[in-house]
């Protein structure tokens, strides 16, 4: 058992990095489910945005000063958003909440392309987390072993506020019950953008780990991750943020115990890292069919 995890220990490492990753996206989709009940489609591509930026950035700024303000400027952009394409369709049915934020997505994907002409972008070699490190003699980058205990320490820091600050409780209160809430006083815009503003913030800190280890950034760079990170979502149960961080600790260990399948089975072959992405998407097929509510889901009673 031991000689099993230390051949395969770079599959398990990369796996809990990459659902650390996920989970920082993750949080993001479930927060805006939880209020708004809307699947915001551009989440994914504003973590790409957030890859971009710092890619500009760091070519004219050092890191100390282009990290916070890729930072800043990817909680602006998410501010914007939910401002100008989310705000004035508060009332609308959500068929039409959910065309524009896919027109969203669409537009920030064909704006990145506009401005990169199509090419990939290297990514910027940060310092610490672009550093080799060695761990039980399996070589690893730094950020790999940083992002897992990261993404934890944000969680706590999310929770903490959720549970103990007046805005938090306010968005427990209209995640609860939006009209009622409304009623109540609740000032249900400024919790809407704050929400969208925290599940930005997470993003970009998510885009800054991710990337470190993808090195180029295209305009679909935020497709992929974004789409597993909302299936993590759904698998945890979307609306509950420790499921969506489970969910994308998950999929993320998976995902990389399948793409070292040769390895760690022992199964020849080399075609396994193909289906390292459907296995994602079958997964969210099964939960959703013995549990589709997600792990973590609370089950909706409609009353009579």
């Amino acid at each position: 058992m031991i000689s099993f995890l230390h051949d395969n220990l770079s599959y398990f490492l990369s796996g809990i990095s990459v659902g650390g990753q996920y989970a920082l996206i993750a949080i993001g989709y479930t927060m805006v489910y939880g209020i708004l009940r809307l699947i915001n489609f551009a989440h994914g591509d504003v973590f790409m945005c957030a890859g971009l930026m710092m890619i500009y950035l760091s070519a004219s700024l050092p890191f100390y000063i282009s990290i916070p303000i890729t930072l800043i400027l990817t909680v602006l952009l998410g501010f914007l958003i939910e401002r100008i394409a989310y705000r004035p369709l508060r009332q609308a049915p959500r068929m039409s909440v959910m065309i524009s934020a896919i027109g969203v997505s669409y537009l920030l994907q064909n704006a990145a392309l506009y401005f990169t002409g199509g090419l990939a972008k290297v990514y910027p070699s940060i310092p610490i987390l672009s550093n080799t490190i060695s761990i039980w003699d399996s070589p690893t980058r730094a950020v790999t072993v940083i992002t897992p205990f990261l993404t934890v320490i944000l969680v706590i820091v999310l929770n903490l506020l959720i549970k103990h600050t007046k805005i938090g409780m306010a968005m427990r209160a209209v995640s609860k019950d939006y009209e009622t809430s409304q009623l109540m006083g609740i000032k249900i815009n400024n919790v809407i953008s704050y929400t969208f503003v925290i599940g930005s913030l997470l993003a970009a800190v998510g885009s800054i780990l991710y990337f470190s280890n993808y090195s180029s950034v295209v305009p679909t760079s935020g497709s992929m991750p974004g789409l597993k990170a909302f299936v993590a979502a759904v698998f945890g149960g979307i609306g509950s943020i420790p499921g969506a961080v489970i969910g994308a600790f998950i999929i993320g260990i998976c995902e990389n115990i399948i793409r070292g399948g040769a390895s760690i089975f022992g199964i020849a072959g080399t075609g396994w890292t193909t289906f390292s992405d459907a296995f994602t998407f079958a997964l969210l097929i099964v939960i959703l069919v013995v549990k589709p509510t997600g792990l973590f889901g609370e089950k909706s009673v409609d009353k009579v």
